[in-house]
Formats: structure tokens, C-alpha cells, sequence
């Protein structure tokens, strides 16, 4: 299991960024990764929303299908995904108001196929790729939001 975390400040109402980040049709502007959202459950998001997404790594396309197994607004959201060949990632959003501004606190396990072989692999692959994207993603974040203010 490989764990992923980034945290930013961003200087817009916790309310603004919980409704961004969790709008499905803006994925694609601010997580980096981020090819293509499809099959996007109709209605609001509620727990068990689901929706599909295509990310690029390294090079590599693979498609992604995430559950939102929490949903607490306008703090708390986590996505349950299921990958190629049996991979599974949990995604966590954190919001909290701190010093007048959205801490965002971002968090993802993903398990690779194979056990500690396939952990192994991920890690010559695959390196420091994932933080530095969570980081670069987080900051695409501050920067939209901030400018429609």
C-alpha cells in the first residue's frame, strides 16, 4: 500500500471550495492527472454516487471507477476506486476554515495487484510521481479559486 498526502490554504469560503472540488465536471481543470470523467451518476452527489475517470500517469492511461462512500459537506468527502487488475485507491478531502482561509487536507492509499510484488514494481515505476501530482493538483486548486474571487 502506497499513501499519498498534500495539504494547501486557500483563500476562498469553505463552502466555495467544498463545491468545486466535489462537482465532478470540474475534476478535469484542477486534478492534473485527470483525462477524462465519464458515466457520472445522475441527481446530486449522495453516498454510493459513483462515476468513472480516465488518469495518465507516467505515460500510462487507465480508468479509474470511484464510489463516494463518505460524503459530510462542506468538510469531509472520501472516494473508494477500483483500478486494473484488481488495484483499489481511497481518496480523502478534508476541509477546515483555519486563520480566515479553506485548509485543504488531500490523502490517497492505493493498493497495487500482486502484493509486495506488485508494491515493489509501483515503486520503480512509478517513484515520487503521485506526490508531486497531488501537490501540483492542490495548487491548480488554490489557483482557480482564488482567481474568481
Amino acid at each position: 500500500m502506497s499513501v499519498v498526502t498534500a495539504s494547501i490554504d486557500i483563500d476562498a469560503p469553505m463552502q466555495d471550495v467544498w463545491d468545486y472540488v466535489m462537482d465532478p465536471s470540474h475534476f478535469g481543470d484542477w486534478v492534473t492527472i485527470v483525462d477524462a470523467v465519464s458515466n457520472v451518476d445522475t441527481g446530486p452527489l449522495r453516498r454510493g454516487f459513483r462515476m468513472d475517470q480516465t488518469l495518465h500517469l507516467r505515460g500510462v492511461r487507465f480508468k479509474v471507477r470511484w464510489k463516494l462512500d463518505v460524503m459530510r459537506p462542506p468538510d469531509c468527502a472520501r472516494w473508494e476506486g477500483n483500478g486494473p487488475a484488481r488495484s483499489k485507491a481511497v481518496t480523502e478531502h478534508r476541509l477546515s476554515a483555519r486563520n480566515g482561509l479553506t485548509h485543504f487536507d488531500y490523502r490517497n492509499e492505493f493498493r497495487t495487484p500482486f502484493g509486495p510484488l506488485g508494491a515493489a514494481a509501483s515503486k520503480v515505476l512509478v517513484g515520487g510521481i503521485p506526490e508531486k501530482e497531488a501537490r501540483a493538483s492542490l495548487a491548480r486548486l488554490k489557483r482557480i479559486l482564488e482567481s474568481r474571487r
